[in-house]
């Protein structure tokens, strides 16, 4: 079968396609016939592996996929890797039934993108009805359906950062009431702390979804009111923020919530409440994934490529026919 495969680690030269033998399912597992992958910015950690899993080489990089077993129905499934291929074995336990009417992308921008978004706001930052949401990268995959979550369940006002006109009036289109540039924070987090709350009315901010780390991060947890939250679940700029001090938390009675979905899959429960809900307004037209981009997998580079120097929105993925 057709592959990526990684014999080292490194940028996104390091994913080659080649011809694999087939995966051998493990015990609950399935092979299934992978009709698209999903490509999520943690894979470019997984590449040089400076993600928060240790990987061994040779691997076969992709967490997520739409596709069929022995002819049975179509199914959107996560995985530990081996995404990235025309087959891949999968616990069935991590895989769900895509409704008729959704697509292949679709499913994929909610499986793992919309299930960390929904826990985000459900399960780590226990959204309250009139709070303010800032959504870091409100374009990105988790951050446009995190936008439109948190306008749904009640969010006061949301606020995402985006990094171009084009990327901020589709955050406002899917219901952002303000955004913000994060290139603000790129030599001192005090300019983008100062947006934030002015974009907030001059008020602190309630709730921070925070995955780029660096000034980015200081400049968001300064930006917090009393009783504040910021979850972070991810390193985009790889430079870590500023220590964090009991004391600082104390003097505002702020929280900093760290998230990674791996544990959700651990507790498949979670995974269905969050599936159940997603897939539904997806099919009913209450959600609205937004898909960046469908690439072949012989130009798998150029798609870590483009998502590494911000030219994307939305869901990326991989067609393995191609």
């Amino acid at each position: 079968m057709r592959a990526v495969q990684i014999t080292r680690f490194g940028g996104p030269e390091v994913m080659d396609v080649v011809d694999l033998p087939e995966p051998e399912p493990g015990p609950g597992q399935r092979v299934f016939a992978v009709s698209t992958a999903g490509i999520n910015y943690a894979d470019t950690h997984q590449t040089e592996n400076s993600y928060l899993a240790r990987q061994e080489l040779p691997l076969v990089p992709g967490a997520e996929f739409v596709g069929t077993a022995d002819g049975g129905p179509r199914v959107v499934g996560l995985l530990e890797g081996g995404g990235y291929a025309e087959r891949a074995a999968a616990h069935e336990r991590l895989t769900w039934p895509v409704p008729d009417g959704v697509g292949d992308e679709q499913a994929l921008a909610v499986v793992l993108q919309g299930a960390t978004a929904w826990h985000l706001l459900r399960t780590s930052a226990h959204l309250a009805e009139g709070e303010s949401v800032v959504v870091v990268a409100g374009a990105g995959g988790v951050g446009s359906l995190a936008v439109q979550l948190a306008k749904r369940w009640g969010a006061g006002r949301v606020i995402a950062t985006a990094s171009s006109s084009e990327k901020r009036e589709l955050a406002e289109r899917l219901g952002a009431d303000a955004t913000v540039d994060p290139a603000l924070a790129d030599d001192d987090p005090r300019p983008f702390t100062d947006a934030l709350r002015e974009a907030n009315g001059g008020r602190p901010v309630d709730v921070v979804l925070e995955m780029t780390g660096g000034h980015v991060f200081d400049g968001s947890l300064a930006a917090l009111g009393p009783f504040g939250r910021l979850v972070a679940y991810g390193t985009a700029a790889r430079t870590p923020p500023s220590p964090v001090q009991a004391p600082a938390l104390m003097a505002k009675s702020r929280a900093v919530v760290g998230f990674w979905l791996a544990h959700c899959m651990r507790r498949p429960q979670m995974m269905d409440a969050a599936l159940d809900d997603l897939l539904a307004m997806v099919a009913d037209g209450r959600l609205e994934p937004v898909v960046g981009g469908r690439y072949p997998m012989s130009a798998v580079r150029e798609a870590h490529q483009d998502l590494l120097a911000r030219r994307t929105t939305g869901k990326l993925v991989l067609d393995p026919t191609r």
